[in-house]
């Protein structure tokens, strides 16, 4: 056990223990009056009460960015979801200008807003008390929201995502009765494929949305990676999704730099390509935990029926 002495904890020590506990990644930004802003990397956030609606984070003594946010009457919290390792990289390192290159908009008392965040919280500086080599800064709660996009999680030193736990899978099993197939429902194929389907996606898709993508997004951008210059009615046949949803996806992603487009329809960017294969392992991995236990045999055949169903559409 470590304990306090005349020098103080081992830092590093101190640090490998507290990097046990897994956080979220936020990005804090704040303006002043006179229009300078700030943005900082924390993974200090936390709630603090329900009523009234306040939270807390905090920053070292030493930021250059904290005379900002001491003089700003608002600040905002940005939560990162899973895909946004670059942007808490870059509000991470100094620089001259954290905002270069980055999509946002203005909130209370000007703090920027950044999009496509999990979630954002938009705070009147309520508070701020001194915590030994940090200020706390508490906020209280103005207006939010809610993308539900899954988070960037911070473990460790290691940007890491979430996933539902394992047991929770089973618990599930467990609770779910078994259906018996009982009488037509046995040979009632549409029941059994779309029975089939729902079992499928209860695994793939927390995996899938554990990307910080939405599933119309990353549809998307594995349609692409194939059929690269295609126009958004190609994108409607192939994704087979609502017009509204796939334009919004398209806007998100070239917004984020994983797809462009030109007179020559939509393509993948090089960071386009390497999010597009993260699915695919992801998806491949899905497909050999549910189908290994069948024979190569008996995929082929069963490709080739879905094959027919789909040519016959």
């Amino acid at each position: 056990m470590n304990t306090p002495h005349e020098s103080g904890f081992d830092p590093r020590a101190f640090r490998r223990a507290l990097g046990n506990f897994a956080t979220g990644v936020t990005v804090m930004t704040a303006a002043t009056p006179a229009g300078q802003q700030a943005g900082v990397t924390a993974n200090s956030f936390n709630s603090v009460s329900l009523d009234p609606a306040l939270i807390l984070w905090s920053i070292d003594k030493r930021s250059t960015s904290y005379e900002v946010f001491a003089e700003a009457s608002h600040f905002a919290v940005n939560i990162l979801a899973a895909d946004q390792i670059e942007i808490s990289n870059q509000f991470a390192r100094p620089k001259d200008d954290k905002f270069a290159g980055i999509d946002f908009e203005r909130g209370a008392g000007g703090a920027p807003l950044l999009a496509d965040c999990a979630a954002r919280f938009q705070c009147e500086r309520h508070q701020i008390v001194e915590g030994g080599d940090h200020w706390i800064l508490i906020g209280k709660v103005v207006a939010f929201d809610d993308f539900g996009r899954s988070p960037l999680l911070y473990h460790q030193g290691a940007y890491s995502m979430v996933l539902p736990h394992t047991r929770m899978h089973r618990q599930d099993e467990v609770q779910r009765p078994t259906s018996a197939f009982q009488g037509r429902l046995a040979d009632n194929m549409y029941y059994l494929m779309t029975q089939a389907v729902r079992c499928y996606q209860a695994s793939y898709q927390p995996r899938q949305l554990s990307t910080g993508l939405r599933t119309s997004e990353a549809r998307m951008l594995m349609v692409l990676e194939n059929d690269s210059g295609l126009s958004m009615a190609d994108l409607q046949r192939e994704v087979d999704m609502p017009l509204r949803e796939i334009e919004q996806a398209a806007e998100i992603l070239k917004r984020k730099g994983l797809v462009s487009d030109s007179a020559a329809g939509y393509a993948l960017t090089p960071s386009g390509n390497e999010q597009t294969e993260d699915l695919w392992s992801i998806s491949k991995e899905q497909q050999d935990a549910v189908f290994g236990r069948f024979s190569d045999e008996q995929m082929s055949a069963f490709k080739q029926v879905l094959r027919g169903l789909i040519a016959g559409c």
